[in-house]
């Protein structure tokens, strides 16, 4: 079905504007059609009327054409402009073309206008098409550029974090509660988790945290969330759900998929201060070759689409330019990090997906989310509760490797404050050549993952050539490309991300040695 255009005549004559209308629509075009005259009347017309083309006569009442395509092309210079004249004359119609018209035709020969009309729709049509790719590009290469600044910060930060927080604990733990100073190191602690809650989503946005992906219905996340997002927004929004029938599965982190949920519902709440209604809606969708090649880095193919729409104040086009940048926002100073939706982005890109924002200002916003659809049936899945009761001593030996002293440092205490011996390498190759001088058993490795010279996870490789027996705890501040190349996210493989509490650290050590 051919799409209505809106075509803006320059004319004064109304007959010849009825001649050349007849002779569209005569060819099959469908169009909406305004006719204007005056230099007035066509900036206004240009202005409000915003026409997919121009057809101009050439000789009007108070200017020439070329006047008219001047001001069309100071107001929308992308809008094709034709002239139809009897009096353009051949060395006025190269001006005009050099002063930026699109073609011309000559009143009498009006036979020509309908191809030249489709023809300029055509290429205006293609040319917005490869603008908006371009500005697409510039945005994904301006958000990976940011993300990778990002996400460098984070891994940085989070071993700085892994000492405050831990060195914290191990003070609060040593004082008591009745010490005049544990007030102010659980202030300190308080502080480094706010920290390490702001690296997390700069992991997120960067794409680079660790995800636990499962197969998921939405339409059940969706539902489990009703009551906790009724209470987030408050009782003068209204909040409709929309679930799709037959609904296809995804394979996304239940955390994180509930995480953008809950960032997207607040967005829309405060988009409306004076009350009105969030609908989150859930359907299976079919993306085909031809939105494909409208939406970079999609591939065509089944997907679920997860909508969370507003009718709040909505948003100009310079504002969504900027929506997923970190740390953008448009509340007033201290009212927000600027981070939610730069940790939607992340989240949604990681797990495969891609999301677009639909808004105009006073028309409400609609972020559109589309996730791979899959076969595999939903997995069940219940948070684990860890017994607090439980052993996290023990007298194995330990070899950590890190690079970062602080952390090596933090890692070397907790471990020998639970009973381990504890022998350290500050990269790999010092941990083989301890690995090979030490007499007895080493029972665990606690390596970092990214070390100069070699991963962790090689690392590890040449460790079992030395001895076999040896168990390997990986742990990181992000996880980049190298590791998941070399499989640190596999199943089965032990992980503990970075920062982490000295228990958390026990815990973690003692299940791996536990295991069977």
């Amino acid at each position: 079905m051919e799409t209505e255009v809106r075509i803006l005549f320059v004319e004064d004559s109304t007959p010849d504007a009825e001649l050349e209308e007849r002779e569209l629509r005569k060819a099959g075009l469908l169009f909406r059609s305004k006719r204007v005259w005056g230099r007035e009347d066509c900036v206004r017309a240009l202005q409000e009327f915003k026409p997919d083309i121009i057809i101009s006569d050439y000789s009007l009442p108070d200017m020439d054409g070329l006047a008219a395509l001047e001001i069309a092309k100071e107001i929308c210079p992308d809008v094709p402009f034709i002239f139809v004249s009897g009096t353009i004359g051949e060395e006025r119609a190269v001006e005009s073309l050099k002063r930026g018209a699109t073609d011309y035709v000559i009143k009498d020969r009006l036979e020509g206008l309908v191809i030249k009309v489709r023809r300029a729709l055509k290429e205006a049509e293609e040319r917005a098409e490869n603008r908006r790719l371009e500005e697409q590009l510039r945005q994904s290469q301006k958000v990976e550029a940011v993300g990778r600044l990002a996400g460098g910060i984070a891994h940085d930060f989070n071993n700085l974090l892994t000492a405050i927080i831990g060195y914290s604990d191990i003070l609060l733990h040593d004082l008591g509660d009745n010490n005049p100073l544990s007030a102010e190191i659980l202030e300190i602690k308080k502080a480094g988790q706010r920290a390490a809650t702001l690296t997390s989503q700069l992991l997120a946005f960067s794409r680079k945290q660790v995800l636990h992906p499962r197969v998921l219905d939405l339409n059940d996340v969706v539902a489990d969330m009703d009551k906790m997002l009724r209470r987030l927004i408050g009782e003068d929004i209204e909040l409709v759900t929309l679930f799709g029938p037959e609904l296809g599965r995804v394979k996304a982190d239940p955390g994180q998929t509930e995480q953008i949920i809950m960032n997207l519902a607040v967005n829309a709440r405060d988009a409306m201060p004076q009350g009105g209604k969030l609908t989150i809606e859930t359907t299976n969708a079919e993306l085909d070759e031809t939105f494909a090649r409208k939406h970079m880095a999609v591939k065509p193919g089944p997907y679920v689409m997860l909508a969370v729409s507003d009718n709040g104040r909505g948003m100009d086009a310079e504002t969504q330019s900027h929506l997923f940048e970190p740390f953008f926002t448009t509340k007033e100073l201290g009212k927000g990090t600027g981070l939610g939706l730069s940790t939607v982005y992340g989240i949604v890109k990681q797990s495969g997906g891609n999301i677009w924002v639909y808004s105009e200002p006073g028309e409400g916003t609609v972020f559109k989310i589309y996730l791979p659809r899959v076969t595999e049936t939903v997995e069940t899945w219940e948070p684990s509760i860890k017994d607090q009761t439980e052993k996290l001593t023990g007298t194995e030996t330990v070899l950590v490797v890190e690079d970062e002293s602080v952390v090596r440092n933090l890692v070397r205490s907790v471990l020998q404050r639970n009973g381990y011996t504890v022998l350290e390498a500050n990269h790999g190759e010092e941990a083989l050549r301890i690995a090979i001088r030490h007499q007895g058993t080493i029972h665990l490795m606690v390596t970092d993952v990214v070390l100069p010279h070699m991963s962790g996870r090689q690392l590890a490789e040449r460790m079992a050539t030395i001895r076999s027996n040896v168990r390997v705890l990986y742990m990181s501040g992000y996880t980049d490309n190298a590791i998941v190349q070399y499989g640190v996210l596999d199943p089965g493989i032990a992980f503990l991300q970075k920062p982490f509490t000295p228990d958390a650290l026990a815990r973690k050590v003692r299940e791996v040695l536990d295991l069977a």
